[in-house]
């Protein structure tokens, strides 16, 4: 009850204190300067941007103790103009170094100043370079990789890259290339060195009434059958003696209808697989989805429905949607997002969740247990 009370406190704090915070930005990568470096002044140059989200969530599951928390998660980030068209990115987020999540719980026996910047790791290092239609990310930055409407079937939406990164992107096209090392990555456990050689193209149509997005991808993983899990854990996929039974190489089609205006608002809906071809069993994933609205404006709300069924050695689980089916593969299930724009600078969002894990999942042998979660936010951008 205490964690409750506070939550919704702070929660009406940060929602008036809103209205002092200048526009944010979403990602440090669409941090753009209309003027040419050597115009600014040297502060000028530098941009800054961050978001705090505070969090009540509730998990509930057939085979398992029922879980309530108070959790936020804090992100900062600075873009260094460098030159007119090269840019030193820097990102911090709390969660002790999580690669898909920057969740950090409140704790009744500790103080909050003993674990709330301790828990902040860097998420973003690197370079982004701009040449006309083509941008290249070299280090550690966020993916660039299109999902449609922000589909998590393959892609958590918080994973970054860690090595060189290419997407070239006009009106029709855009081609995604890139060479990386999840082993990079802060909390990688594993026992040898996994590699990531990844390829993506999606075509753009437009039409009289919408646009329509067609997409295919490649993400080939070396190195991760007969490693040890890559974070320490399973996330659903095989595994023996914490050792990867197959290796990941995957297969991603989608296809996505952007319409203009449906009942006044923008409509959109998805559908997106993936298919190891690396694995000769449980080996599929789909995802149906689709969006009305969109918080952009004070007063603006979405709703966003999809339905997943992603199969134990479809996807790499580690960087899988960490929040649907507790996180990973193995669970078929049903998720609503809604989205409310309350001032220039304050979201609040709901996450509901309506899943059943697979047996392979169950901490009961025998037993495919219903999982549901329900995340409450309020979050500030600044």
């Amino acid at each position: 009850m205490k964690k409750t009370v506070g939550s919704m406190v702070a929660i009406a704090t940060i929602s008036i204190a809103a209205g002092d915070i200048n526009t944010p930005h979403e990602r440090i990568a669409e941090t753009n300067s209309t003027t040419p470096v050597f115009e600014n002044g040297i502060f000028n140059r530098v941009h800054f941007k961050g978001d705090l989200r505070l969090r009540y969530e509730s998990i509930e599951r057939d085979d398992a103790d029922n879980t309530y928390r108070n959790r936020y998660r804090l992100r900062l980030g600075v873009k260094i103009d460098l030159l007119d068209n090269l840019h030193f990115d820097v990102g911090m987020r709390s969660g002790f170094g999580n690669p898909t999540s920057g969740n950090q719980t409140f704790l009744d026996d500790e103080a909050l100043g003993d674990y709330f910047f301790q828990s902040l790791r860097f998420n973003v290092l690197g370079f982004t370079y701009t040449s006309g239609n083509a941008t290249y990310k070299i280090g550690r930055e966020p993916y660039m990789m299109y999902r449609p409407i922000k589909s998590q079937l393959v892609w958590d939406n918080d994973v970054s890259m860690n090595g060189v990164n290419y997407q070239y992107k006009d009106d029709i096209q855009t081609i995604t290339l890139g060479i990386n090392e999840p082993t990079l990555e802060e909390n990688s456990v594993a026992e040898n060195n996994v590699y990531l050689f990844l390829a993506q193209y999606v075509h753009q149509t437009k039409l009289d009434f919408a646009k329509l997005n067609l997409g295919a991808g490649i993400y080939y993983y070396d190195g991760l059958k007969g490693n040890t899990e890559l974070f320490g854990k399973s996330k659903g996929n095989t595994v023996t003696n914490g050792r990867y039974v197959n290796n990941y190489h995957l297969a991603e089609g989608f296809g996505e209808l952007q319409f203009n205006d449906v009942w006044g608002m923008p409509f959109t809906v998805a559908v997106g697989f993936v298919y190891n071809v690396a694995a000769d069993t449980d080996n599929f994933g789909y995802d149906l989805a689709f969006q009305l609205g969109k918080a952009k404006h004070v007063g603006d709300w979405q709703v966003k429905y999809s339905y997943t069924d992603l199969q134990e050695d479809a996807a790499l689980g580690a960087y899988t949607d960490s929040d649907n089916f507790g996180g990973g593969t193995a669970a078929r299930g049903h998720a609503i997002r809604v989205k409310y724009k309350f001032s220039e600078h304050t979201y609040f969002t709901g996450n509901f969740f309506f899943d059943k894990l697979y047996e392979s999942k169950s901490k009961v042998a025998g037993m495919e247990p219903n999982y549901e979660r329900v995340q409450l936010d309020a979050i500030v951008k600044f």
